[in-house]
């Protein structure tokens, strides 16, 4: 619980600090859709005056825009006991950063904000809501939900989200991915991101010597002998996984960015909306 309220102060602190800089979301939503210019006439909001164009015309023209519908913010935490990991910190801590800062970027712009924890089958949902409880429920639910001996399912849970999802949203899928999801379908009924959630250890591994391993998904313990020509084919292979994930994201229409857990949060996912990734 110390973690979680820690996670959860340190996110608020950001996008507060964000709000003064007149940047209250790092994602825009659907917000308002501009339509035409027209002349300005009495009454009108001058902050929508277009100054390029009045320069133009010598004469005052605003910005008429229509205001369309909220928009609907969902972030899936993939749990399995590969997030029981990290050298910095455990990649389930920037996991829960992560829903921390979209949850309250959401709230700060009106939106919409559900959570759903997800391993082999769906784990935990926090439903649609605008207050501040719903992003911490989703923090202290990520950190209390027990992850060791468990995989994520990413396939299990697109097609559950496909099925229960009604409304178009914004999905922002967060885990490790050591597998090649299928997420066409859920693709194409909704916009879908990707937060690939690393720790640089794991990429690429240091020689360790005979050792015994324990998988955090399965329990099961793995002996050998990591000398560095092991561990540069491991390397080699996990460099090779991840370029066919980040082609058949790219493929399905989804983007994506790793975020390590040595990294800035906010700036990982600042640059993934804002299209710089």
């Amino acid at each position: 619980m110390k973690n979680s309220r820690h996670i959860l102060l340190k996110a608020r602190r950001q996008i507060i600090g964000d709000r003064i800089g007149n940047n209250p979301s790092m994602f825009r939503g659907e917000g308002y859709d501009f339509i035409e210019l027209r002349e300005y006439v009495s009454g009108d909001d001058t902050r929508h005056i277009d100054w390029n164009i009045t320069a133009k015309m010598q004469r005052p023209f605003i910005k008429v825009f229509r205001e369309e519908r909220e928009l609907s913010v969902v972030t899936v935490a993939m749990l399995g006991g590969s997030l029981h990991f990290g050298q910095e910190r455990f990649k389930i801590d920037a996991l829960a950063e992560a829903v921390a800062l979209i949850g309250y970027s959401a709230l700060a712009n009106g939106d919409l904000f559900t959570h759903i924890d997800f391993s082999e089958t769906l784990r935990n949902e926090v439903r649609a809501s605008k207050k501040r409880f719903a992003v911490a429920q989703s923090v202290e639910g990520i950190m209390d939900t027990p992850i060791l001996q468990h995989r994520a399912d990413y396939n299990a849970m697109a097609s559950s989200l496909y099925r229960r999802l009604k409304r178009r949203s914004l999905i922002v899928v967060i885990g490790d991915f050591f597998e090649i999801p299928d997420l066409r379908l859920l693709a194409k009924k909704h916009e879908v991101v990707a937060v690939v959630v690393r720790d640089r250890f794991e990429e690429k591994p240091s020689p360790m010597g005979f050792s015994a391993l324990i998988d955090p998904q399965s329990g099961a313990v793995l002996e050998g002998d990591f000398n560095a020509r092991s561990v540069r084919k491991y390397h080699e292979k996990v460099r090779e996984h991840d370029a066919g994930l980040f082609d058949r994201l790219r493929r399905d229409g989804i983007r994506a960015a790793k975020l390590y857990t040595d990294a800035s949060v906010s700036v990982v996912l600042r640059r993934l909306f804002e299209g710089r990734v």
